[in-house]
């Protein structure tokens, strides 16, 4: 067995010392730039996911050194936020002394794991030599009305005391503490997002996330395209606007649902409803806004007892409020046609409400008709039999008879800024009774937390920062009376939405980045992360590097060319690997047993890399297995310095192999193809150094350590770390003999080895040969003999 922990340490000791996977910003080489999503300084340290992401990463940036790229392949720390203040928290530290301490644990963690970072430009979005960028940063959306302060209802958390993004909520719970959630109106600092949402899904078109990031980023977004329409309120001067993507179907609308939040409720419920509308403004303000928009969740309502005019026919139509409905998605209000919307049909079956059928082709006695067809009880449409049609000559009547208009709308809201706790950024803005909202001066950047001992939540639903005067308490940077500070803080996600612009310069105090690093760099090349953040995060980041093309700070209008997403390290169990359920398995102690070279190993191997993986120590021991059989392999070595004829082509395949799969992140059979060729080389007596030195290069991407000792013990050439990437023949990656399908009547009936190049006449020759097939052709009558050159031979009997 060899010595992994003495050889791991010599080599991240040389690799991390010598510099050698720094990134020059004026190299003459092209450039590469590789990035995965920076990690939280946990307490607990790197856990599963960490490894399969970074060295997924680390097998293409080695690859592109290799092939003459000058590579960036950055690290640092996203330590703003609730996990971290919870750890600090829950250890009773203070959180810039738990980020200071948990850093330096996983710098070492990740080191350990051989991964060609260049540190030199690691940072934590903590310093604040960094968020004095981040706090510009804001102001600027502020100087161009991007950022404001509204009243609105947020999901909030009673036990971190703070309002939560909607995907921290999960089933109505804090994903944090497992408190239940509720809706609570708050003013908080937002950003202009929804503002950007053709402007990020056009942007997609000039990127090349794989398929299910792309969705993720279009179904966020969401995108329709319909009509708006006003409804009168019967004994009421307002107007219900409603958005519809089937204004076409206006006719069969029987009954309008708006959320519980709309401004509208309280005016129009009569009294006599009052009190069951009131208890279901309540409950409906306890559940998050993905359990609210949840399909299979059974619809609740509750009758307003107002009712509004369908404009197209006069009728009276009663009006219910839902959480189904959100205030935040269209109007708030939507007009409901049963007959030809499941949700809506379930509504009113169970609130016996009538169901009208306006397109013909369904049983609407059994469900609702969501298809095309003619259009029926529908005044103006009777008979048009085509959707656009239909709904182009609705469009023109709400706009004759002015009661309505098209229009198009968006799924995504603005971003909600603004966090109740102490640890984060401080929003550079101060409040003045007398000038409003003032920006905090630039040269007063960064705005800096307090050095305090208590910095607990409060029960008031401000931030900490609002029981210190002392902090708070500043003069007006425009009039220079007395003014108070924002107290709320940054969310995490905004020290993310533009760290990638950083590592490009990371040590300049001049800006946040200089326009020539900006321009070398250009976009990340290659960005993974988990699923997960396919949305909120990666959407935040996009937004955010788009503002600042848009106001030319930066020079691309998207960040990243390519997104992938790994997929879990599930337990042996098959379930999410956690404390709690005692089935995680930590990566130290995998290095400490196997070494940095056989985790690395086993997790591109366990599987497809997009999808997740069930952890199996049965095949860790097989990879660990596997790199002792490479390190013995070196005893058969000749001093030949060309390939060993049994298996030239054999590694020309491989080369082929290896390198297409990284590109396409099918790291699981470039290792195999390895292992092929591996098996290859031990069945032969002796390997030629070539042979050698071509197989380590290949697996040096997965397994550094090993493959740079065993070069340097034999001296094969120079360090892999600056070898050139292999290159193969394709000549000799074609097979000199191919399987030849014999069939009878089109069905496969025998094969037979055969020559690359053999003529149709002697494939027919050796199909007729074949005993098999003379079995089969015993006394049959032979009509035609069909030959397709290097594939098969089809013979056709009566």
């Amino acid at each position: 067995m060899y010595n992994f922990k003495e050889i791991e340490k010599k080599w991240q000791d040389y690799w991390y010392t010598n510099k050698v996977f720094y990134a020059n910003n004026n190299s003459d080489k092209p450039k590469y730039y590789v990035l995965i999503e920076f990690p939280y300084p946990s307490g607990i340290g790197i856990h599963m996911g960490h490894p399969k992401s970074h060295a997924a990463l680390d097998s293409l940036a080695r690859k592109r050194r290799m092939q003459g790229y000058n590579v960036l392949y950055p690290i640092g720390f996203d330590a703003f936020g609730l996990p971290a203040e919870n750890y600090a928290i829950k250890n009773k530290m203070h959180p810039k002394d738990a980020v200071v301490q948990n850093i330096k644990n996983m710098t070492s963690q990740i080191k350990s794991l051989g991964i060609s970072f260049d540190w030199d430009r690691a940072f934590s979005t903590t310093d604040p030599d960094y968020y004095k960028w981040t706090q510009w940063q804001f102001l600027k959306f502020y100087e161009h009305g991007l950022a404001y302060k509204a009243k609105i209802p947020i999901n909030w958390c009673p036990s971190c005391k703070t309002g939560l993004a909607n995907e921290d909520v999960e089933s109505g719970k804090c994903e944090r503490c497992g408190s239940e959630v509720y809706k609570k109106e708050k003013e908080q600092w937002m950003l202009k997002m929804q503002s950007y949402s053709e402007k990020l899904l056009e942007g997609l078109d000039d990127t090349k996330f794989i398929d299910r990031v792309k969705t993720a980023q279009i179904n966020w977004i969401g995108k329709s395209e319909g009509a708006i329409v006003d409804f009168k309120i019967k004994g009421y001067n307002d107007v219900l606007n409603v958005f519809t993507t089937r204004c076409d179907t206006l006719y069969g609308v029987t009954f309008m649902v708006l959320a519980p939040e709309h401004d509208l409720v309280k005016k129009i419920t009569t009294d006599s409803n009052r009190k069951e509308v009131e208890e279901y403004i309540i409950n409906a303000s306890k559940l998050s806004d993905i359990d609210r928009s949840n399909i299979v969740k059974e619809k609740t309502g509750v009758f307003t007892g107002a009712y509004a005019i369908n404009p197209v026919n006069n009728e009276e139509i009663p009006i219910y409020i839902s959480d189904y409905v959100m205030l935040g998605y269209g109007t708030g209000a939507i007009m409901a046609v049963p007959a030809h919307d499941q949700r809506d049909y379930d509504f009113a079956k169970k609130y016996n409400i009538p169901i009208i059928e306006v397109i013909k082709g369904g049983d609407i006695s059994k469900e609702a008709y969501t298809g095309d067809g003619e259009m029926i009880n529908s005044g103006i449409l009777n008979g048009i039999d085509n959707k656009k049609d239909s709904i182009n000559r609705m469009l023109e009547y709400l706009k004759e008879k002015n009661i309505g208009k098209k229009e198009i709308t968006y799924k995504m809201q603005d971003w909600i800024f603004s966090r109740q706790r102490f640890w984060g950024e401080p929003i550079p803005m101060i409040y003045c009774d007398d000038c409003g909202w003032v920006p905090v001066p630039f040269e007063d950047l960064p705005v800096q937390l307090p050095d305090i001992t208590s910095y607990e939540v409060t029960d008031t639903g401000e931030s900490p920062l609002a029981n210190i005067p002392s902090w708070y308490e500043v003069p007006c940077p425009k009039c220079g009376k007395k003014a108070r500070r924002e107290t709320d803080t940054m969310p995490n996600w905004a020290g993310s939405s533009w760290y990638w612009l950083r590592y490009m310069d990371p040590h300049n105090d001049k800006e946040f980045a200089s326009q020539e690093a900006l321009k070398y760099w250009g976009k990340v090349d290659w960005y993974n992360g988990g699923m997960e953040h396919a949305t909120r995060h990666l959407l935040y980041a996009r937004f955010w590097n788009r503002f600042l093309y848009d106001i030319g700070l930066v020079p691309n209008k998207e960040p990243f060319e390519i997104r992938s997403a790994h997929g879990m390290v599930l337990g042996s169990d098959g379930e999410k690997m956690s404390k709690s359920k005692g089935n995680g398995v930590n990566p130290m102690d995998v290095i400490n047993e196997y070494g940095a070279d056989a985790l690395r190993v086993y997790q591109l191997f366990i599987g497809d890399f997009e999808q997740d993986a069930i952890w199996n120590n049965d095949g860790l021991k097989g990879c660990f297995r596997f790199l002792n059989r490479v390190w013995d392999i070196k005893d058969k070595l000749n001093d030949s310095n060309e390939y060993s004829k049994d298996i030239e082509s054999l590694i020309h395949k491989t080369i082929k192999k290896v390198d297409n799969d990284i590109e396409t992140m099918k790291y699981n059979t470039a290792i195999s193809a390895l292992m092929i060729l591996l098996n290859a080389m031990d069945k032969l007596n002796n390997i030629s150094r070539k042979d050698l030195r071509t197989f380590i290069t290949l697996l040096n991407p997965f397994a550094p350590h090993i493959t740079e000792e065993i070069n340097s013990i034999y001296k094969l050439g120079e360090e892999l770390s600056y070898t050139k990437w292999p290159e193969y023949d394709e000549s000799k990656t074609k097979d000199d003999v191919y399987e030849m399908v014999i069939q009878i009547n089109g069905k496969l009936r025998a094969r037979e080895n055969v020559e690359i190049g053999t003529s149709k006449e002697k494939m027919i020759d050796k199909a007729f040969i074949n005993d098999k097939i003379i079995e089969l052709l015993k006394d049959k009558e032979i009509i035609k003999k069909i030959a397709i050159q290097d594939k098969l031979v089809n013979i056709v009997i009566k």
